[in-house]
């Protein structure tokens, strides 16, 4: 089974990136409860457990089945780029109660869940859909305090590296390239119909709406596509890298590349397989911004990185110099031959 949109010409102009941090709030919640998405994320799981009441978050996990209907509000689509957690609440609250109660009754007892919710708890949700509204926008708004906020400049970055690499893939290779490149369940049908394996059947006409692409650090392994309306259609699917999430202090640098550069500079240069921004880096290498920033201006004086702007922000990169010695003078791939 799958899900097919139908991608229009003028679906292509209206194709766009952005970050959501109440989706991501949502995932982490999932994450808590299916081993199947942990993999990656024991650190996090491990630093949050402490302060994690599994009770307090019943209501939001029962809306979260492993298969079935998820209702659509909580993760109301984003409008910009950049979205910021209160204005995405805030439209959380301000869904009409005839939408919500209609997505509670067909995530609660619609079709393909895995297993009947229980009696009394779904009943309470159902009672009254103004006060769960509001229950559950308080609810997300704790989960979003307790379980990401501290480490969203963490989950941040990893999301804006991919939205860099995607759009360079982008503007190199179009865009059924990169649609297909997401995920191994996303395919593309001639001549415009972006297939997308899933356990129902939906089709949706994208119309001039365009696809709305959300990478995310915790739907890992999974994808997710959203087609009902009113919201704009969207594909949510795991960020590159996410692996690399949590783990501290960034790629060793061989001990050759470290005598030659020096240990941090060698450290950073290792670190560049994706673009980064200064701040990231600070980050993942336990140093300050100002540190980082003096050791890239040296490595791109020295050809070993360059710079370019990434929307509002200045995202670095290793040039083929930078990578042939970080490889140890190995020639990268796609460099021309030396002149004989």
């Amino acid at each position: 089974m799958s899900v097919r949109l139908e991608v229009g010409s003028a679906d292509l102009l209206r194709c766009r990136f952005a970050l959501s941090p109440l989706w991501e709030t949502v995932a982490a919640v999932r994450t808590l409860a299916e081993p199947r998405r942990q993999a990656y994320h024991r650190p996090w799981l491990r630093e949050v457990a402490a302060g994690h009441d599994p009770a307090r978050t019943a209501p939001l996990a029962l809306l979260l089945p492993r298969t079935g209907s998820t209702p659509d509000f909580l993760t109301p689509p984003p409008t910009g780029p950049h979205a910021d957690i209160e204005e995405e609440l805030g439209r959380v609250a301000a869904t009409p109660l005839v939408q919500v109660e209609a997505e509670l009754r067909r995530t609660l007892h619609g079709p393909g869940r895995d297993g009947p919710p229980p009696a009394q708890a779904a009943a309470r949700l159902l009672a009254d859909p103004g006060r769960t509204l509001r229950e559950l926008t308080e609810l997300l708004r704790d989960c979003w305090r307790n379980l990401l906020a501290p480490r969203w400049a963490r989950v941040r970055d990893l999301l804006e590296a991919d939205i860099a690499v995607r759009s360079r893939e982008l503007a190199a290779a179009g865009l059924r390239r990169t649609l297909t490149g997401l995920h191994p369940a996303v395919g593309w049908e001639e001549p415009g119909t972006l297939r997308v394996d899933a356990p129902h059947r939906a089709v949706r006409r994208l119309g001039g709406a365009g696809l709305l692409l959300l990478p995310s650090a915790f739907v890992w392994p999974a994808l997710t596509v959203v087609t009902d309306p009113p919201w704009q259609p969207t594909l949510i699917y795991p960020a590159r890298g996410v692996g690399e999430l949590w783990r501290e202090g960034g790629p060793a640098a061989p001990r050759a590349l470290a005598r030659l550069l020096g240990r941090t500079r060698a450290r950073l240069l290792a670190a560049l397989d994706e673009p980064a921004t200064t701040s990231r880096l600070a980050r993942a290498h336990g140093l300050s911004p100002a540190t980082v920033s003096a050791h890239l201006t040296a490595l791109r004086e020295s050809g070993l990185v360059t710079r370019r702007r990434i929307g509002r922000a200045v995202a670095y990169a290793r040039t083929p110099l930078g990578l042939a010695l970080l490889r140890g003078g190995e020639e990268p791939a796609t460099a021309a031959p030396p002149p004989r």
